[in-house]
């Protein structure tokens, strides 16, 4: 949105002729690249910009898309990005931040509104802590306190009892779990602010590769449990952001 008025206005002013300005305008609501299609008009309807997917790109698709984006001056986020995507993207922006355990890298580049709530992102287990952190170090980049809470699983439920301050302190909780995936009901149970669970893909041969988990998770007798797909930890963490923005921001802005 401020891409647009910044062109506008100067249009107005007289400081761009309206055939130029009709050329930047050109690629705004998406560019081709061929192989993909940038949409730069995500950020004016979701206000966020467009979030790269690697799995599946080659590091140089990806660092293509990233390449472009940095044209538009905006905040980047890769997700699913391993080391060679990582490093394919720091030849063309050496400032980027790689989050190994979230598999997730960032480059700010725009100042991003702060939500005044804060996230809890809760695992069950240690095995959980990839998903987990890519939830969580989504919702900070998108402009979100965020409090961790690991390995407080059903199998050991005194470890979350102990530390329920953490739950009561949030505003929206992500809760991570595989196995059979009960901590999320539990936590559900607890609380009275919107919980969004993530079953993991961890577990033995009957867990299906997470499908225990989301159904388990599905079936919750706990109202107001919301869930995404196994191992979808960027997802909670968007939503998680959705939600607690509507709880409004500080003053001031930051980088993401």
């Amino acid at each position: 949105m401020e891409k647009l008025r910044e062109i506008l206005g100067k249009v107005h002013r007289g400081e761009l002729a309206i055939d130029d300005a009709l050329q930047l305008l050109r690629d705004l609501p998406y560019e081709d690249l061929g192989f993909a299609k940038i949409d730069h008009h995500r950020a004016l309807r979701r206000g966020v910009p467009e979030v790269i997917f690697c799995q599946g790109k080659t590091p140089e698709q990806v660092a293509r898309i990233t390449r472009q984006m940095l044209e538009k001056g905006v905040n980047i986020m890769g997700t699913r990005a391993d080391t060679r995507v990582f490093e394919e993207v720091k030849k063309i922006a050496p400032d980027a931040e790689y989050h190994r355990d979230a598999r997730i890298f960032a480059i700010k580049r725009a100042t991003v509104a702060r939500n005044k709530g804060i996230i809890a992102v809760v695992s069950a287990g240690t095995s959980d802590i990839p998903v987990a952190e890519e939830a969580a170090v989504t919702a900070e980049l998108l402009g979100n306190k965020v409090e961790r809470l690991y390995d407080v699983g059903v199998a050991g439920i005194h470890r979350l009892f102990m530390n329920m301050e953490v739950l009561k302190r949030a505003q929206v909780i992500i809760v991570v779990a595989g196995m059979e995936g009960a901590l999320a009901s539990v936590v559900a149970g607890l609380v009275d602010k919107p919980v969004i669970a993530v079953p993991t893909s961890v577990g033995y041969g009957a867990s299906f590769s997470g499908l225990s988990a989301l159904l388990t998770m599905l079936n919750s007798c706990a109202g107001g449990l919301t869930v995404v797909n196994i191992d979808n930890g960027f997802g909670a963490g968007f939503a998680a952001h959705q939600i607690n923005k509507l709880g409004g921001q500080e003053d001031g802005c930051a980088l993401s």
